[in-house]
């Protein structure tokens, strides 16, 4: 057969580098990946004869082995699993990582110590590769199954590989490794030797499905032994908790999640009854990286009577606990289920509604019981978790009750609004919040100065999804939620004589030039009026009370959606000397077209001071050195 030679991609080669140059220092992760990867067809394929009775495949002993061959010094793992194609072997083993390579060497330069670094090669899809830290030379042989025709890849890790098409293949996929010599200074083991190859089986994979086997060392008899089961492929939900130990439980988690970290919890869950199912649960200390893109692949693996039936069920929890790993296993569903069937089937809606319970009863335990691991949780998933404010109703409350923000209360203590509510000022009938994409922008603010004045605490909210949450919610406890860059604010104690007389008075006073800045101004603005929100700045721009605030405006045509763009209304603060001698000057000169550009600087002036952007930033820009001009 003819061999075709390629190249591998720069990023690649910088990639195969770090691996074979020892950059973690624990070279035996390579048989769990291997071990991980062989576990994954052989569920793949069991999976794929459910789905279709006439593919031409034997599924009668799904297994994996592990050969080894002391005088050419080669380790073998090979499966009987759902193998790849020709076209897949390319795509697959071909390119490595081809979603995340800069991203993974990224992270792998900053990971702090050997743990850290250890823990990219599974979150990255990588985990083949890490074979050349034990191996000069790595060949594949796989066969798809129901295909006749097999693929050979091979490669030194160096800047090529090899691949061909092989008639001989059996089904599945093998994965020969050249062995380097046993270097233990560096933590290179001997991995001919069958106990080496044992007792990292059974650290790692224990809890893997399908057996793992190996062929013994021959004896002095003449008879050829027979193949022993390495693993001991009991479920772990199925097993009473003080029958596990923690480190088998963390094991599962980093099989099927394929991070290598420890979990931040681990989540056991069993109902019995009329419908009987066990679940296992993890909830990871840290968020992957593509948490928030669209491939992100979301869900939990889903059983039917310990028989794999999907790996990333999604119907099992809701999106924004799309980071949650692990097992439910389920006593009555149908074997050859399909996604569509499961967003329909009542017993999959009632596992969804425990299962988010349970999720969401546990951070609750964190917030209550251990603030570390609540700043932790809430550190890294956070943000997602507030999606669920505005898609799941049933559990708003729930949710609320397990989110804190940032406030003006603290600086690095953020507050629960049970808390918020507790300290509110009497008086004082809303929640007070400000969206932005800083705390340090929110707090510098001019729609904070009157807040910050009068000691009243503000949210400090700086996730895109706080944009759509605040309105989605509405209320707390009775209280309004409130941001205050929308709407009027009047802050001074209501029935005050004087006050109201003042602001009489200012109202008279203002009322010629704010109503010639509306017309002068046109459609940029809807209203100019007086302002009780500020005490420093000189203007403000704020939206409507029931208008989109501008970046929820950007945030839907992001998406897509054309929506018409609000007029805002602009605030002056008749206390300003700015804004007192433009006003002055309206009132004395007759001829008021000097003034044109004073008032269109004052609307960009509080446009830039809300983190906006000039209509027109070169006219703008003129205008400013124009004035500084006439200054000198």
């Amino acid at each position: 057969m003819t061999t075709e030679t390629f190249e591998f991609q720069v990023e690649a080669r910088q990639l195969l580098q770090l691996m074979i140059h020892s950059v973690y220092s624990n070279k035996d992760v390579f048989l769990r990946e291997l071990v991980s990867n062989a576990s994954d067809a052989l569920d793949k394929l069991r999976l794929e004869k459910l789905r279709d009775d006439s593919l031409d495949a034997d599924v009668s002993d799904l297994h994996i082995r592990i050969d080894v061959d002391k005088e050419a010094r080669t380790l073998t793992v090979r499966d009987n699993g759902i193998g790849m194609s020709y076209d897949e072997v390319g795509q697959l083993i071909g390119t490595i990582a081809n979603s995340g390579t800069a991203t993974f060497l990224q992270e792998l330069k900053e990971a702090k110590d050997a743990a850290g670094a250890e823990g990219l090669i599974g979150q990255f899809g990588v985990g083949f590769y890490s074979g050349f830290m034990a191996a000069d030379e790595v060949t594949l042989v796989s066969r798809r199954a129901g295909e006749s025709q097999g693929t050979r890849w091979t490669s030194r890790g160096e800047a090529t590989y090899t691949l061909e098409k092989v008639d001989d293949a059996p089904q599945g996929t093998s994965v020969t490794l050249h062995l380097k010599p046993a270097d233990p200074e560096n933590q290179l083991h001997d991995y001919t030797s069958p106990w080496q190859i044992k007792e990292i089986v059974k650290r790692y994979s224990d809890f893997i499905t399908w057996p793992i086997r190996m062929v013994p060392e021959a004896g002095d008899g003449d008879s050829a032994p027979e193949p022993e089961t390495l693993n001991s492929m009991k479920a772990l939900w199925a097993r009473s908790r003080d029958e596990v130990s923690d480190d088998e439980y963390h094991e599962l988690y980093k099989h099927i999640s394929h991070d290598w970290r420890e979990p931040l919890e681990t989540i056991r869950l069993q109902a019995e009854g009329t419908f009987e199912y066990q679940a296992l649960l993890f909830v990871p200390a840290h968020a992957p990286h593509d948490l928030f893109t669209r491939d992100f692949k979301r869900g939990i693996q889903l059983y039917v009577k310990r028989v794999f039936i999907m790996d990333d069920c999604e119907a099992l929890l809701p999106p924004y606990l799309r980071f949650v790993k692990g097992v439910v296993d389920a006593a009555d569903l149908s074997l050859n289920v399909s996604r569509e069937i499961l967003q329909q089937d009542r017993h999959i809606r009632m596992m969804q509604r425990r299962l988010t319970k349970k999720v969401l009863a546990t951070v609750k335990e964190f917030m209550t019981k251990d603030a570390d691991r609540y700043a932790t949780f809430w550190r890294e998933f956070g943000t997602v978790l507030k999606e669920g404010l505005v898609t799941d109703s049933e559990n708003r409350d729930a949710i609320l009750a397990v989110s804190s923000f940032a406030t003006t209360h603290a600086d690095d203590e953020p507050t629960t609004l049970a808390r918020y509510v507790e300290r509110m000022k009497d008086g004082q009938d809303d929640i007070y919040y400000l969206t932005g994409e800083s705390r340090q922008s929110i707090e510098n603010s001019p729609h904070m100065e009157a807040f910050r004045d009068k000691g009243i605490e503000v949210l400090l909210l700086t996730d895109a999804v706080d944009e759509v949450w605040v309105d989605a919610v509405g209320e707390y406890e009775g209280k309004r939620l409130r941001s205050v860059a929308k709407g009027e604010i009047d802050l001074d104690a209501q029935g005050d004589e004087k006050a109201d007389e003042e602001r009489e008075k200012q109202a008279e006073d203002y009322a010629g030039l704010l109503g010639w800045m509306r017309e002068r101004l046109g459609e940029d603005i809807k209203e100019v009026r007086l302002s009780a929100r500020l005490t420093v700045s000189p203007a403000c721009v704020v939206s409507d009370a029931h208008d989109l605030t501008p970046a929820l405006e950007n945030m839907y045509r992001a998406m897509g959606q054309e929506v018409p763009r609000a007029q805002r209304i602009l605030e002056l603060n008749p206390g300003h000397p700015l804004v007192k001698g433009l006003n002055q000057a309206y009132n004395e000169r007759e001829d008021r077209s000097g003034l044109v550009e004073s008032a269109e600087l004052l609307h960009t002036l509080a446009v830039l001071a809300e983190g906006g952007q000039p209509k027109d930033p070169a006219r703008f820009v003129k205008l400013v050195a124009d004035r500084l001009e006439r200054t000198l």
